[in-house]
């Protein structure tokens, strides 16, 4: 019984075939205004990377039956959306041959498979097509290469080339230019950085590309979707200055992802606005152009589940593989900056709209442009300067993320009774087991670390990452002023009757080894008085009176925390000490 209430629609969670969506009476988001866009811009090849899951197959699809010539009608799946009433409707609807292919289950662990994989993709369409075989318009050399293909017998050249020609057999048989549709198509890419074979994949990419949208006199438009632009000097270097329109563009800024308005009518529909919060904290703070965006596969699920509670939706359907050895070096060491950004800090990067893919090893700014465009990370505001933004986590759901990450990072160097003693001494304020623990920790995993550098940082990050299991009871902050100057390490508990603790990190040189291997052999000048080496202890209490000096507490004090745990740590390689200060008010 519904009480006169209209039915609601079935939410289409996991459906990405726009006929399907629309003939089953879906759920639908209008994004048909896309369509008008992707015909006006100037450009003859679009690109547009965005991050997974937010909408590029079902658009595709969308473009797909608008543009495709088929033997039916399908003019009605558009009825009531703002595309049926623009005058490209009767233009452009129904009237041009179609290629499409998605690259997106296309994820293998070895070249062959996945070079197998891209060729039953290009049959697919070939045999979607093989109506070409009965007519008169193929050549018997063509026929026989379209035979290959539909055999399962070609030759890689044959499919490197198999959208360029097959958009020349349509074009001859619908007297028609064709429309190019490529979803996904660094699938591939990513799939070979990952597992060793990513110059061949750019290889094919590049030449099967090129074959059918480089000059091409038989196109009318081509989209490509992927997640990243890789640089045009490895996969785009054929291509004729194709229209790309990244996250940072203004063009097509709400054509992917959900809007606020969006989102707000979506819960409004479904009986939801009093989770709007929740769902705002949880899946929006994405910036595509100035328009604010929300995670589409998570709010969908958010609304289509019984129990309606926030949960990472999205970042648990994909492969966070490469992120993770990106962001750990490898697993070797956790980057400081992930600390500023769990604490809801930004950073300031330069962001690259290309990427040369197997270059993300070798240069570390190009990590942040790729967790940018892969949907890890959000620019707040516009260009600071030259290619500079300041970049933050985006929400909740992707903060988790991070905490996941850091904690098997962990996991894989330490065994969780040991962190969770260590943890458990700091917030106990067992400092001599805290230290003990720690050293025990970090003898085993400063072996990753290149203390050479700057081992201040790399303390840093260690110690904040080991925090993040805290994060629940406590608002884990970092290198942020109070009072007088700015601390290391701050815990400010949840509840106002916890204990707050502030660490501050100081480096001990080995002067006293260096002064001994600079003076061997030497005689003491006469009247040079002798330097005092700096011993651990004397590090320790300069740390601790910096704390009092500097005020650190103030923050601590002015939010009415009465217990503070004021902790200096000093170091030298591994070696490490720990000594507690006075305590707070």
């Amino acid at each position: 019984m519904n009480n006169g209430q209209k039915p609601k629609k079935k939410l289409p969670v996991g459906t990405s075939d726009f006929r399907k969506l629309r003939e089953n009476n879906y759920h639908y988001i209008d994004k048909s205004r896309f369509v008008r866009d992707v015909i006006d811009d100037p450009s003859e090849v679009l690109l547009i990377p965005r991050p997974r899951r937010f909408g590029k197959t079902l658009n595709l699809s969308m473009l797909r039956y608008f543009f495709e010539k088929s033997g039916e009608d399908q003019s009605a799946l558009f009825d009531g959306l703002a595309v049926r009433n623009d005058e490209v409707f009767e233009a452009h609807q129904g009237r041009y041959p179609v290629i499409y292919m998605t690259f997106k289950d296309v994820k293998h662990r070895r070249w062959p498979e996945c070079l197998a994989m891209m060729q039953l993709v290009i049959y697919k369409e070939y045999a979607r097509h093989r109506y070409l075989l009965d007519s008169d318009v193929l050549f018997p050399e063509e026929k026989r290469y379209v035979q290959r293909i539909l055999d399962g017998k070609s030759r890689q050249t044959d499919d490197e080339w198999s959208i360029g020609n097959l958009s020349a057999y349509l074009r001859r048989y619908h007297d028609e230019r064709t429309v190019i549709l490529i979803d996904e198509y660094d699938t591939p890419l990513h799939s070979g950085y990952a597992n060793g074979y990513y110059k061949e994949a750019v290889a094919f990419i590049r030449n099967f590309l090129s074959g059918g949208l480089k000059d091409n006199e038989n196109l009318f438009k081509g989209v490509l979707t992927g997640i990243l632009r890789v640089a045009k000097e490895s996969v785009f270097s054929g291509l004729n200055n194709p229209g790309v329109y990244t996250l940072l563009d203004e063009e097509f800024k709400s054509a992917f992802g959900f809007t606020d308005d969006e989102v707000r009518s979506l819960l409004a529909d479904y009986g939801l606005s009093d989770g709007y919060d929740e769902v705002s904290h949880w899946y929006n703070g994405y910036l595509f152009g100035d328009e604010v965006i929300y995670n589409p596969w998570s709010v969908m699920n958010y609304a289509a589940k019984k129990r309606r509670k926030a949960r990472p939706w999205w970042v648990n359907t994909g492969d966070t593989e490469i992120i993770e050895r990106l962001a750990t070096r490898e697993g070797s060491e956790l980057r400081e900056e992930l600390g500023q950004l769990l604490e809801g800090g930004a950073i300031t990067k330069p962001v690259y709209d290309s990427i040369i893919m197997r270059d993300l090893k070798t240069r570390d700014d190009l990590l942040w442009s790729f967790l940018l465009f892969s949907g890890y990370l959000k620019v707040t505001g516009p260009e600071i300067r030259r290619n500079f933004y300041d970049l933050r986590i985006p929400n909740e759901e992707v903060r988790v993320a991070y905490e996941e990450m850091i904690e098997r990072w962990f996991a894989e160097k330490v065994r969780s009774n040991q962190l969770e003693e260590m943890l458990g001494a700091l917030e106990n304020g067992d400092v001599i087991l805290f230290e003990r623990m720690l050293r025990v920790i970090v003898m085993r995993i400063m072996s990753y670390h290149d203390l050479a550098g700057e081992p201040e940082k790399v303390y840093h990050a260690l110690v904040l990452g080991m925090l993040v299991r805290l994060s629940g009871k406590y608002e884990i902050r970092s290198n942020r002023e109070s009072g007088y100057g700015r601390y290391d390490l701050m815990m400010k508990p949840e509840d106002p009757d916890g204990q707050g603790i502030i660490i501050e990190f100081k480096r001990l040189d080995d002067d006293e080894k260096k002064g001994k291997r600079k003076g061997k052999g030497k005689k003491k000048k006469k009247g040079k008085k002798k330097r005092k080496m700096k011993t651990p202890e004397d590090a320790l209490r300069e740390a601790l009176e910096q704390i009092e000096k500097r005020g650190y507490a103030a923050e601590l004090e002015a939010a009415g925390i009465r217990k503070i745990l004021k902790l200096a740590v000093v170091f030298r390689g591994k070696e490490l000490w720990v000594k507690r200060g006075n305590e707070g008010k």
